[in-house]
């Protein structure tokens, strides 16, 4: 058996610089460091720093004022920088430069109108980083059939320009073919060739490697992206197994194979790739001795002394009021304190278990000299609820909690016996000012990241409300058609009309559409929370905008008019406004009448207002009626007795009041 190492194996130069700065913060920083996630995907790196002091965070918020964060190579969007400034984080950016060259392609590309598409795992910390460095359109895809999907959508609005981007460590054959298939079909895209130089030369040497050997070993973290390729590309040529550490190698079947190819990703430190080529020599040197070396290693673990995060089982032998007692099959006594059965304060260890029951605990605390091992059943509950948490992270599915904390930045949830960290931007869809509000409620939400080696998740409610917001939306956009009828709510109000929630999708009553009458403002007619009946009278699907219509035709006022008045009627009016021709009076809200200045008296009028004033109210008869035109004409001569109705000109020249009615009309 020969073993043949890969030239490129080990950290490239982004990670390497990464590392490297984290250790020497660690060794002169007077504060405290700590990574913003992981500083790369390799536990043996991250518990060696942690060891050195070096502690992990999810989120600036979670920073102290004397700690220094450190952005990992990965990078991340604009909004975390944000964030750091306005929290005035003391920080250091371990950026690997050619990611932050993406960064800097996809701001400016996004800000001159391209739409971006990101080739690579859209919950990969790098795509995450990239994501939020674009100010518009933005899409991830992992091949080339969601690809061409999203070419093929973006193609039905022209004009569009579109930039495409991938992950460093991206699969470097299919983004060459994915280049070439592409530029077959469309010449709107503009292609950036952004996976690492470090990245193409490590893949390619490992197929070549994969080509010529046996077997293929892959030494790295599990969690990383690019060792993840390089066991993807390895596999298509030879059976290739993944390693993080020497230890693994007792586990493969590596005897059965003559030439052996051994690559590592680039979060693999040198010390780690050392130790397992030695191992492996070691096994070459002693490969006539029977040993088989798995089996030793699984019985090692079997007969391993109990030991701190240890998980056992236990038969419960008593309950008491503030511990139980369990049989663990080992010299020592077992004892679970209450605090450490379950989260609930509300009860008691015999509300949960009784005697000769089977539970699954984890070693809290060996004291060999007391000859007693404290055990916890609700750290067990949630490392096997973790389980369930990283199943719904998988599936993208929808969990649900109860809020139990507020703490700083963000409320937790208990979801499946573990606590799950929501942030405060992520509680709701809508600004919650007191997070205290929140306590005890039951919430639906998302896993938005997962940290394995924490056991800690980081959730969303906004996630949920906005999915099922945009379901709420298609659904009714499906559905949706003109003259429609629908209940909503009335959600704000602007000075040109009124905002109404149909249900997921806001439209507008323009403020012309909310009375028969003239209206100032939207609050004379209605006011936000009312609830109201309205109608679709216009759509714009692409825009997605609805105009509604809210005024009913029977409080038309000339629908009332009509039903209500007629020629002849005499009516009592209020003087509204002067013309020189006459003065317009109201007989009922949204219908005024025109006093021609020859029916005002029976005599010459000079001066409108030396007979009428504004407000005042006078009797009036109707003469005329023209629905068409929304006309009514007035008359308070005709009230007058029948010999005083004729006017006397200052030429004593005397007109019969139906003569002065037609000169009106001709005036008017």
């Amino acid at each position: 058996m020969r073993i043949h190492l890969a030239k490129s194996a080990g950290f490239c130069f982004g990670v390497n610089r990464a590392v490297d700065m984290v250790y020497e913060l660690a060794a002169s920083c007077k504060g405290r460091v700590k990574t913003l996630g992981p500083i790369i995907h390799n536990p043996q790196v991250v518990e060696d720093l942690s060891r050195k002091g070096v502690g992990i965070i999810s989120s600036p918020s979670e920073a102290d004022k004397q700690d220094t964060v450190v952005i990992r190579s990965h990078g991340v969007g604009q909004e975390v920088y944000g964030e750091l400034s306005r929290l005035a984080v003391n920080y250091v950016d371990a950026t690997c430069p050619f990611v932050s060259k993406i960064h800097k392609i996809v701001r400016e590309r996004s800000q001159n109108g391209d739409v971006i598409i990101v080739a690579g795992d859209k919950n990969h910390p790098e795509v995450l980083g990239i994501v939020g460095h674009s100010v518009g359109e933005t899409y991830v895809i992992k091949d080339e059939a969601e690809l061409l999907d999203c070419l093929e959508k973006l193609e039905q609005i022209p004009g569009r320009s579109i930039t495409l981007v991938a992950q460093t460590t991206f699969n470097t054959n299919f983004w060459k073919k994915c280049v070439e298939n592409v530029k077959k079909l469309y010449t709107n895209v503009t292609f950036f060739d952004t996976i690492c130089n470090a990245t193409n030369e490590r893949q390619s040497e490992a197929i070549e490697l994969a080509s010529e050997n046996d077997l293929m070993i892959v030494i790295g973290g599990k969690d990383s992206s690019n060792t993840k390729k390089l066991r993807e590309v390895c596999s298509r040529y030879a059976p290739t197994y993944l390693i993080e550490t020497k230890d693994e190698l007792f586990q493969l079947p590596i005897r059965d194979y003559q030439e052996i190819g051994v690559t590592a990703g680039a979060s693999t430190p040198a010390y780690i790739i050392k130790e397992v080529i030695s191992t492996m020599s070691e096994m070459l040197n002693n490969q006539e001795e029977e040993l088989d070396f798995a089996k030793l290693f699984e019985q090692s673990l079997e007969t391993e002394k109990l030991y701190n995060g240890k998980r056992v089982k236990g038969i419960v032998t008593t309950v008491a009021p503030n511990e139980i007692h369990v049989d663990i099959g080992a010299k020592q006594a077992g004892i679970v304190p209450a605090d450490e059965l379950t989260d609930s304060p509300d009860l008691k260890p015999a509300d949960i278990v009784k005697k000769g029951d089977e539970i699954d605990l984890v070693v809290l605390k060996v004291n060999d000299q007391e000859g007693v091992v404290t055990l916890s059943k609700k750290r067990c509950d949630a490392l096997a609820g973790f389980e369930d948490i990283k199943k719904a992270f998988e599936e993208d599915a929808v969990l649900t909690g109860v809020v139990t904390n507020v703490v700083k930045g963000g409320i937790l949830v208990l979801s499946n016996h573990t606590k799950v960290f929501i942030p405060a931007s992520q509680v709701s869809d809508k600004r919650v000012e007191d997070l205290n509000t929140l306590l005890k409620q039951e919430v639906s939400f998302k896993i938005l990241e997962v940290n394995e080696k924490r056991n800690r998740a980081l959730g969303s409610v906004r996630a949920v409300l906005n999915a099922e917001k945009k379901a709420k939306e298609d659904e009714f956009w499906k559905n949706v058609e003109i003259g429609k009828h629908y209940t909503g709510e009335v959600k704000s109000l602007t000075s040109y009309g009124a905002f109404v929630d149909l249900g997921g999708v806001d439209g507008m009553i323009h403020i012309t559409e909310l009375a028969w009458t003239k209206v100032k403002h939207p609050s004379e007619i209605v006011n936000v929370g009312d609830v109201v009946e309205v109608y679709v009278k216009d759509l714009d699907p692409e825009k997605r905008r609805i105009s509604l219509g809210y005024k009913k035709q029977e409080d038309n006022p000339w629908e009332i008019f009509k039903r209500d008045y007629q020629i002849g009627d005499v009516v009592t009016v209020k003087i509204v406004s002067f013309t020189n021709y006459g003065a317009f009076a109201t007989i009922i809200p949204g219908i005024d009448g025109l006093i021609h200045i020859s029916q005002i008296a029976n005599q010459r009028v000079e001066k409108i207002d030396d007979i009428l004033q504004i407000g005042q109210e006078v009797e009036a008869k109707i003469i005329d009626i023209n629905f068409d035109a929304k006309r009514v004409s007035l008359s308070m001569r005709a009230l007058l007795p029948e010999e005083d109705q004729k006017i006397v000109k200052e030429d004593d020249v005397v007109y019969s009041s139906e003569e002065t009615q037609e000169v009106s009309e001709t005036e008017e």
